[in-house]
């Protein structure tokens, strides 16, 4: 494992390194870039593989000269699937942005581009290995800052440098609670280690447990983007570069889920209070809810998926917030499964929310604009950009035979056993949290069926659309391979739940793979055979022979009087691409059901032709979503701390003697407290 660990800690730095010293030549320094990251994720794959089988923990850590931080490195089941979904990820953005970054040429410094690129993924990797609280701080912060000049890359642009700075400052209140979190700790074990963390169950008051899980479900929290902490996203991820989007939504966010299950089921040990778990469902509830629910009124693609991406955070929060309350009742084999459907879904939507975010620049590459209004017929110009966009929206809208239904299935399943829970409320509770989860399903299938059908078929809305061209082969072969994980983690449930079950070992002491894995593996069971169970080989060959007979028996049958052409009648009128249903028609049944929520706001303005007022010859129409979170919560937080700086200016005289007088009162302050 040490030699794995060393190939891919080199591979990656030697991509941030030698790009800076290549002379000026973008497509040299891509190649090596994006080339030398490519060959360290590949190292990152098979390190993540090895320590998820692997009969103990790999441990190394290198002391160093300052105190309290020592380069300490762990590789635990836990660490290994993270290292694992990062990996996966990193290597299909390395082949995608081989072609992607191409559109930067002459416009952005490529051996800067790349050098971040790698040095991105690096700090990623080394967050989720680090066994040192110290250390860790340091490649997180290592790890925001890099994604931070990754966003404004283009920075000309007076919307990207808005979003980053909104990043740099959301990103750094998170960080702030995350070092407080560290500080609690060290104040109790005396050490930044993580073994000092992890204490037996009675080493920690009650209300000293609860400022930390506190603490750091806010720090992590922000990074994750669960709401209320979720506005940085809509903003941030569309600005980056598509390849850095879906790195970030696909990977970097799922680095505060690896944290938040370090802190609970391994610092504590599985201790807690069974309201800590219920915090966690009903956030997690809350946000699925709510983030698809924005999305589905946005035309931005991006932006589309940057609110999914608040959606999934949420799915992935409600299995691992029933894991927390099952194992807070002692139902361990229960938690397993809570923990095993979250982290189902952490690796199912880092590969399809990749892969959206692929299809998304991949569309803007061809038609430079991300406003879904503008596209159309792109099915034809770029057919295999819309399969595997088509494929991940089908994940991503849990249809089966993909991963997304299997994971989202086993988070309803572990919702539904609220019934072993001697707890009225949390028989409540659970069921309400599936209800929302299948609310928030079937806005999802209505949000993709938008984005797809708007984007790719019919016909082309404007010029880009119309003269676009499939991208190049890096982009096509980037896509492809997280395609076809999708479906791999949809038929192969079998071979994904033994990986997590060896996680789930790890944290809690439960295994519960055999008991999951009916029929040789054929069939998926949650635990409780007699409960419910589901195949999705099974599943996915009946509809594949569906599909067949439906085709055979067109060939057969049809013949060509399977087609019937004919010209559309409109009324008299020439038919256009303007008479199409538009991105914002086909949601205004779901924005006047939920107009509490999106307090929208609709301006329509006519002008008629002079002859008659029956004939228009202008509309203008304008339709705006209140941001609620934003307008009440950090609008609100900005005003007070403006007008707190605003009162503190007196303290700026401009006068050096009165400067020298307040560091003397600090001086004389802070000695009589060291007293």
């Amino acid at each position: 494992m040490a030699i794995l660990l060393f190939l891919t800690l080199v591979g990656y730095a030697a991509g941030l390194l030698l790009p800076l010293c290549v002379p000026a030549r973008p497509k040299v320094q891509n190649i090596l870039a994006h080339g030398l990251a490519g060959v360290a994720a590949v190292g990152g794959c098979c390190l993540g593989i090895t320590g998820l089988l692997a009969a103990k923990p790999f441990e190394m850590s290198v002391p160093s000269t300052l105190p309290l931080l020592t380069f300490a490195i762990r590789l635990d089941p836990l660490a290994s699937f993270f290292l694992l979904t990062i990996s996966l990820v990193s290597l299909a953005a390395s082949i995608y942005a081989l072609g992607y970054v191409t559109k930067f040429y002459g416009r952005v410094s490529m051996s800067l581009l790349g050098s971040l690129f790698n040095g991105f993924l690096l700090s990623m990797t080394l967050v989720v290995i680090a066994d040192n609280g110290f250390f860790f701080l340091i490649v997180w912060e290592l790890m925001s800052l890099i994604s931070y000049f990754l966003v404004v890359t283009e920075h000309e642009k007076s919307d990207v440098r808005y979003a980053g700075l909104f990043y740099l400052i959301m990103t750094h209140v998170g960080t702030a609670f995350i070092l407080l979190t560290f500080l609690l700790l060290f104040q109790e074990s005396g050490s930044f280690s993580f073994d000092a963390f992890r204490q037996p169950e009675q080493s920690l008051p009650d209300g000293m447990k609860t400022m930390v899980f506190l603490t750091a479900l806010i720090g992590f929290g922000t990074k994750a983007g669960f709401v209320p902490l979720h506005v940085w996203l809509p903003y941030a991820h569309p600005a980056a570069p598509s390849h850095i989007s879906a790195l970030m939504s696909g990977v970097m966010i799922k680095t505060a889920i690896y944290a938040l299950v370090r802190v609970c089921f391994d610092f504590f040990g599985g201790y807690f209070p069974w309201w800590w778990g219920f915090v966690v469902l009903a956030i997690g509830a809350v946000s699925a809810v709510l983030g698809v629910m924005y999305a589905l009124m946005e035309h931005d693609l991006k932006s589309l998926l940057a609110y999914h991406s608040v959606e999934n955070i949420g799915i992935i929060l409600l299995g691992i917030g029933a894991g927390m309350i099952f194992h807070s009742y002692g139902f361990e084999e229960l938690a397993a499964l809570g923990l095993i459907a979250g982290l189902y879904h952490t690796i199912n939507h880092a590969i399809f929310k990749a892969l959206l975010f692929f299809g998304a620049g991949s569309l803007l590459y061809a038609t430079h604009t991300r406003n879904m209004e503008e596209y159309g017929g792109l099915l034809r110009r770029m057919p295999w950009t819309g399969a595997c966009f088509l494929i991940g929206a089908v994940s991503i809208a849990a249809l089966p035979p993909t991963n997304g239904f299997i994971s989202e299935w086993l988070v309803f399943q572990s919702l539904f056993l609220s019934y072993e829970i001697p707890s009225l409320f949390m028989k409540l509770m659970l069921p309400i949290a599936a209800a929302m989860l299948a609310l928030t399903g079937v806005l999802a299938l209505t949000c993709f069926a938008k984005a797809f059908g708007i984007s790719f078929l019919a016909l082309p809305r404007s010029s880009h659309a119309k003269h676009a061209e499939e991208v190049p082969w890096p982009m096509r072969i980037g896509m492809g391979f997280l395609a076809a994980g999708c479906v791999a983690l949809g038929l192969a449930p079998m071979l994904a739940v033994p990986i997590m079950d060896r996680v789930t070992a790890s944290m809690i002491g439960a295994s519960i793979s055999e008991k999951m894995l009916a029929l040789g593996g054929w069939a998926l069971t949650p635990v409780n055979v007699e409960f419910s169970s589901i195949s999705s080989p099974v599943l996915g060959l009946v509809l594949a022979a569906t599909a067949a007979f439906g085709l055979a028996l067109v060939a057969l049958h049809g013949g060509t009087r399977a087609y019937r052409y004919g010209k559309t009648w409109a009324c008299g009128l020439n038919v256009t691409p303007r008479m199409e249903y538009s991105a914002t028609g086909f949601v205004q049944p779901i924005k006047r059901v939920f107009s509490t929520i999106y307090q929208p706001t609709v301006k329509l303005e006519t002008d008629f032709l002079e002859e008659s007022r029956y004939f228009a010859k202008r509309r203008r129409f304008e339709f705006h979503i209140e941001p609620v979170f934003q307008k009440y919560l950090y609008d609100s937080v900005v005003t007070f701390m403006s007008g707190l700086a605003h009162r503190l200016r007196i303290v700026q005289a401009g006068s050096l003697h009165l400067y020298l007088a307040y560091m003397f009162v600090t001086l004389v302050m802070l000695l009589l407290l060291a007293l």
